[in-house]
């Protein structure tokens, strides 16, 4: 079964059996759930517009991307709403159309990192930012009443196309306080990107060219046929990591099929590392802005250091952009994100951003005038082994998460947390253990200040679980 439906959407495989897949009639009884949510709180906030509720639809570059797009879009046109097309854009390009545009709401069509037969819903709130975790169990309760009212010949919605979303969002990426366009000009830089064939081939080059930055783009064809496995990790990038190491660049950029994920490969073909993505970042906005950050339980203690080394307060949020953007919002983090490579930049928007993350890493680079590579060695250095242990139907995973806990609750030299899934913190490194949102797996993140002593953390407590099932 890969239809997977939790409180921040609903993602599957395309084609096959109706409830196992993602398909037309699923798209649609999850659209129409979406939509009178939406309806609900325009008319318990008081709406007195009188226009109809308006939702931004974009979507990446996958192949199923047009068909979902069309079944979204008539079916929020068949519950009375007007619909803004922005067409293919990134996933933050669609959360700012949403503000921009005065939108209720939007959705998204992407399975983000997923491979090409994967597509999904992302939902929004009127703020473009994800819905809370209530609003989307409300959503899935009322998909699975199927109580649905749609709008009779005379009141049904409209749809307009608009392509301008791109430039918009660049040009509030330029108009950012730190963002120093002066600078990355002067420096003269030349980067290599792979967009992965879908919407980054579309949107970077136009990034780069207002920037004054040359650049050579790798998968540049907005197919949604993926030239590799769409997740930024290091050994999917064997690619632009050759290209790289043949000279040439001063800086290698890739991001995922929507562009909320992004990593660097430094000038000599070797990795920056996905999770110092957010740490460089960081540094770069607290040695101009004081003030607090936020990433996820998975994510390296490197950004801890580096905000305690400026002064201020490091908070761990459980995994999720609505967990950590809510965490942020609470004690009024400057910056944060996670560690899969997301910047999540409040002087912009509450949601992952690359290229804002592009913009402010171009910007520290062309203040210090350092090369990537001499960047990175500026940060602590930790290494973070990723695992997974893949379910079956019959895994009790709750029940596995408890017998872990109660393991270490008695280690003095340990802190658990279990505000999602199980953390196991000690003084020189740490294990997480949590069930996927997204696939029918348990994540293993462990972190050390060696990959082997990572992976050996990791696989510790793997054993652990393999032991009890």
């Amino acid at each position: 079964m890969t239809l997977i439906k939790s409180i921040s959407g609903i993602r599957g495989t395309i084609g096959g059996q109706t409830g196992d897949t993602l398909n037309p009639l699923d798209i649609v009884k999850f659209t129409t759930a979406y939509a009178q949510l939406i309806g609900g709180q325009r008319n318990k906030g008081g709406d007195v517009s009188g226009r109809k509720p308006l939702i931004v639809v974009g979507r990446d570059g996958r192949i199923s991307g047009l068909m979902v797009r069309n079944v979204v879009v008539g079916t929020l046109m068949g519950m009375g709403y007007d619909v803004i097309d922005i067409g293919y854009a990134t996933t933050p390009t669609t959360e700012l159309a949403v503000r921009m545009s005065g939108a209720d709401g939007g959705i998204i069509i992407t399975a983000s990192h997923n491979p090409r037969q994967w597509n999904a819903l992302k939902l929004l709130n009127s703020e473009g930012e994800f819905l809370t975790a209530a609003d989307g169990a409300e959503v899935l309760r009322m998909a699975e009443e199927e109580n649905f009212n749609y709008a009779e010949v005379d009141k049904l919605g409209s749809c307009t196309i608009d392509d301008t979303f791109n430039q918009r969002h660049i040009d509030a990426v330029l108009q950012l306080k730190l963002v120093d366009v002066e600078a990355i000009k002067a420096r003269k830089f030349r980067v290599c990107a792979d967009t992965i064939n879908s919407v980054g081939g579309i949107i970077l080059p136009e990034l780069f060219k207002q920037l004054g930055v040359a650049f050579e783009i790798l998968n540049g064809e907005c197919t949604g046929d993926f030239a590799h496995n769409p997740e930024p990790l290091e050994k999917n990038l064997q690619g632009i990591m050759d290209k790289m190491k043949k000279g040439g660049f001063d800086l290698g950029i890739v991001v995922d099929p929507d562009v909320d994920r992004l990593a660097f490969i430094c000038e000599d073909g070797t990795m920056f590392g996905e999770e110092y993505t957010l740490v460089s970042v960081a540094d770069y906005v607290l040695s101009h802005t004081k003030g607090n950050t936020v990433s996820n339980l998975s994510s390296t203690r490197a950004l801890r250091d580096v905000t305690e080394k400026h002064g201020g307060q490091y908070t761990a949020a459980a995994v999720g952009e609505v967990n950590v953007t809510t965490k942020m919002k609470e004690v009024g983090a400057v910056i944060g994100g996670e560690g899969n490579g997301g910047v999540i930049y409040p002087e912009s928007h509450y949601g992952r951003d690359a290229l804002v993350g592009i913009a402010l890493f171009l910007s520290s680079l062309a203040q210090k005038g350092c090369t990537v590579s001499e960047l990175r060695a500026t940060f602590p250095n930790y290494q973070i082994a990723k695992n997974r242990i893949d379910l079956t139907p019959e895994t009790d995973v709750d029940a596995i998460l408890v017998k872990v806990k109660e393991m270490f609750a008695k280690d003095n030299s340990a802190q658990v947390n279990d505000i999602d899934g199980v953390k196991i913190d000690f003084p020189d490194r740490w294990v997480h253990l949590r069930k996927s949102n997204t696939e029918p797996i348990i994540r293993v993140y462990s972190e050390a200040q060696s990959m082997e002593k990572a992976d050996d953390l990791g696989k510790q407590l793997m054993q652990v679980v393999y032991d009890m099932q």
